[in-house]
This record gives structure tokens, C-alpha cells and sequence, in this order.
């Protein structure tokens, strides 16, 4: 047997060496391709922030600091302040957060700990369904659906039992409110954070459960402290990566939002954000000086939005890497 495989070694050797050039010259092209596709991603990002910047530049040199403090927005005396647009952002995105986590959350545990197998499919794909829903659609429907609902039921009953907050006093009697906003955009946010958190719940190891399950736990022990404690930095990371998909969400919230310049401290009154605010006013700003204000908004919102996207998926890594999954 080995007399007749000596002859064959250096015919082996030879094909060897014939194919080991192209495959070195495949494997740089591969990895030289995969590097231009890499960069073209950062240079488009890059690009974006450029144009946002220079756009900004002249709003941003003639209030400085105050743009982001100030509360007026007026753009028939070009005075422009981003402040109320900031806080709307914000209250907006943070009431969004805590209303879907909770359900996010729930949602994940029942399609990784409780649902029947047969049940599972069906139900992750309508939450995915649920994700590629258009913002437009979702903000009709609040439109004929949810506005006409909150200040008939839900609003009055909320001032009632927490009106001595300032944020659940004043008039109920619109729909077009800051509440309304948050509430569709937890409805958008929560396939996401479900998702997300799925996949962490999954890569939690079996034999975390099983050590639980030896032990004497029930399911609801298991799921708390071998499951949840063990993926709780892969959750909060699906959170803020919802909250950076809420923060930029545009035409439901300009939608149902009312489009007020100002601040207020109730949730029953309108408001404005970062993004329905330039969603609503672009088209009408034919003053170089208004069109760079609404782009120096645009600029505070990138910023925050690849602040709030680093910090998710580095803790979604850290998350990851606690449960030995991939990131």
C-alpha cells in the first residue's frame, strides 16, 4: 500500500504548489474586497456627519452654547433655540422605553422559558411582522384609533388617580399629546427590544436552568435568578438600542405629536422633537439661516443617535460575552 502511494506523493506536492499562489491571491482579494465594503460603510457615516457639520456651522457660531439651552424658536426674528426639541426627544423616548421594556421583556421570556414549540414560530414572526410595519402606517392608525381612545379613557383616568403629579395635570381633552407620541413609539420600539432580547435569553447555558432546576427551583426561580440575572447586561443593552431607534423616529411622532415650540411639564400637552421637528418645518424654511438651524438639529440628533447605538452594542457585547454569546 505504501509502495503505491510513494509515487503519488510528489505529483500531490506539485498540484499543491500550482493552486497555493492562486489561493493566496483569492484569500487577498477576498479580504482587500470585505475592507473596501467596510470602508465605504464608515465613509458614508463620516460623510453624513460632515455635511450635517458644515450645514450647522453658521447656526452653531452664531448662538454657540445657547442653541442648545434656549427655548425660543422663532424664524421670523431668526432666534432659534433647540431646548424644547431636546427635552420632547427625550421625555418621549425615555416614557416610550419604560412602557415597551416591560412588555419586550415579558415577550422574550414567554418565547424562550414558557411557549410550546409549536407556538413559538408563529409568534416570533409576528413580532417581526409588527417591526416592518411602515412609521406612516402606524401613525394613521393612532390617528382613527388611539387619539380618539386616550382623552376619552385612558387620560382622564390617569389625571385622576395622578393628577397631583405635574406631569399627568392639564386639560384632557386633546389627543395630539406628548403621551400620544410615547405611546406609539413604544409600539414601534417593541419589536426590537423583543427580538434583542430573545436571542440574549437564548445564549443563556442550559446548564444554568439545570443547576436551578437540581436545586429545587420552580420556573418562575429559574427564570429570575439563573436566567435574568445571568443576561441582564445583554437586556439593558436591547434597551438602549431601542432607545436609539426611538429617538430618531419621525412621521408617526410628527403625526400625533402637535408640533408645540415649547415646554411644558405635562405629558397631556403637544410638544416637538428633534425629528418630527424637522420632519414638519423643512419644507418651509426658505431662509438660509432657518434651513441651517433645522440642520444644526439634525446634527444634535445624528450625535446622540451613534452615542446611544455605541453605547448598546457595547453592552450587548459585554452581555454577549457574560452568556457565551456572539456578538
Amino acid at each position: 500500500m505504501s509502495a503505491l502511494a510513494e509515487p503519488l506523493v510528489p505529483v500531490a506536492n506539485s498540484v499543491a504548489a500550482r493552486m497555493k499562489p492562486v489561493s493566496r491571491l483569492s484569500d487577498n482579494a477576498f479580504r482587500w474586497l470585505c475592507l473596501a465594503m467596510a470602508s465605504v460603510v464608515l465613509l458614508l457615516i463620516v460623510l453624513v456627519g460632515w455635511q450635517l457639520a458644515s450645514g450647522a456651522w453658521s447656526t452653531l457660531r452664531q448662538f454657540g452654547v445657547s442653541f442648545f439651552t434656549r427655548s425660543v424658536w422663532d424664524p421670523v426674528q431668526n432666534d432659534y433655540g433647540a431646548l424644547p426639541f431636546i427635552y420632547g426627544t427625550a421625555v418621549s423616548s425615555l416614557l416610550a422605553l419604560l412602557v415597551a421594556t416591560p412588555l419586550a421583556v415579558a415577550t422574550a421570556i414567554f418565547l424562550t422559558e414558557i411557549a410550546p414549540r409549536w407556538m413559538r414560530q408563529p409568534v416570533v414572526f409576528l413580532v417581526e411582522m409588527l417591526a416592518a410595519i411602515p412609521s406612516v402606517i402606524l401613525g394613521l392608525w393612532a390617528i382613527f384609533v388611539l387619539l380618539p381612545l386616550l382623552p376619552k379613557h385612558v387620560f382622564p383616568a390617569l389625571k385622576s388617580a395622578l393628577g397631583w403629579i405635574p406631569l399627568f395635570s392639564g386639560s384632557t381633552s386633546s389627543g395630539y399629546t406628548m403621551l400620544s407620541a410615547a405611546l406609539v413609539i413604544a409600539v414601534m420600539i417593541l419589536p426590537i427590544i423583543t427580538s434583542v432580547s430573545r436571542e440574549i435569553l437564548r445564549s443563556v447555558p442550559d446548564l444554568q436552568r439545570e443547576a436551578a432546576y437540581g436545586l429545587g427551583a420552580t420556573r418562575w426561580e429559574v427564570t429570575r435568578i439563573a436566567v435574568l440575572s445571568y443576561a441582564k447586561k445583554g437586556i439593558f443593552g436591547a434597551m438602549i438600542l431601542g432607545l436609539g431607534r426611538a429617538l430618531g423616529e419621525t412621521m408617526a411622532v410628527t403625526m400625533v405629536i402637535g408640533n408645540a415650540n415649547k415646554i411644558s411639564p405635562s405629558l397631556f400637552a403637544p410638544g416637538n422633537t428633534l425629528a418630527s421637528v424637522i420632519a414638519s418645518q423643512f419644507a418651509e424654511a426658505t431662509d438660509d439661516t432657518y434651513r441651517n438651524a433645522l440642520v444644526a438639529v439634525g446634527l444634535v440628533l445624528f450625535v446622540l443617535t451613534l452615542l446611544i447605538n455605541y453605547v448598546a452594542r457595547l453592552l450587548l457585547r459585554l452581555g454577549g460575552a457574560q452568556t457565551g454569546a456572539v456578538s
